[in-house]
């Protein structure tokens, strides 16, 4: 389980394929007491730690992950956002996230202003039900709340700490995000479209 507070930004350092498994080597901002078979979170993805050299860590990721998320984009040099596990006894400042993408999404505006930013980002149809203002949404696994609602465009007004402690301010026009819905609201409308067939 993750939060969706990002603790820092690692860099993709090396990337293999052997047969249908993509393996990436990430250098990570902080490994104190990382182990192998942890989970952490890359962009929102939940990848296992499959081995750690210094503050170089490695992760398996199956075609099924590279295809649904985007991980299969990387490339070398590029930047990603950094979430180690959940434990009992921390804070949570965002919500409860799986790691497990839902969708992704593609930014259509981008708007600076002063130190903040301003993001559109269109969904797909299949998670357009799960939007509303001011409800919770991860993009690149960064807790964000949503803005605006405009059928499957949402907004994201974003505040200079989380354009500094997060990849989310490179982000341009065209670019695809990683979208996951939190688990609470997923299962609130089900349970509501069970209660109305």
């Amino acid at each position: 389980m993750f939060t969706g507070i990002v603790q820092g930004s690692g860099q993709v350092i090396q990337i293999n394929q052997v047969e249908s498994i993509t393996s990436l080597l990430i250098r990570l901002p902080d490994v104190d007491y990382l182990k192998i078979g942890a989970s952490v979170s890359i962009d929102g993805v939940c990848l296992t730690v499959t081995s750690i050299e210094h503050d170089l860590v490695s992760f398996d990721v199956i075609q099924e992950t590279v295809t649904r998320t985007t991980l299969g984009a990387l490339q070398i040099g590029d930047s990603v956002n950094i979430e180690r596990s959940l434990k009992f006894g921390d804070e949570i400042g965002g919500h409860l996230l799986s790691g497990h993408i839902m969708a992704t999404g593609l930014i259509s505006e981008r708007t600076e202003l002063g130190g903040g930013l301003n993001l559109s980002v269109i969904a797909p149809l299949s998670i357009e039900k799960y939007l509303q203002e001011k409800g919770y949404i991860a993009v690149d696994g960064i807790s964000l709340t949503v803005g605006e609602v405009e059928n499957s465009r949402f907004n994201l007004h974003l505040i200079p700490e989380t354009i500094r402690q997060t990849t989310i301010g490179s982000k341009q026009i065209g670019d695809a995000v990683n979208l996951e819905i939190d688990s609470t609201t997923q299962t609130i409308i089900a349970t509501v479209e069970r209660m109305n067939q």
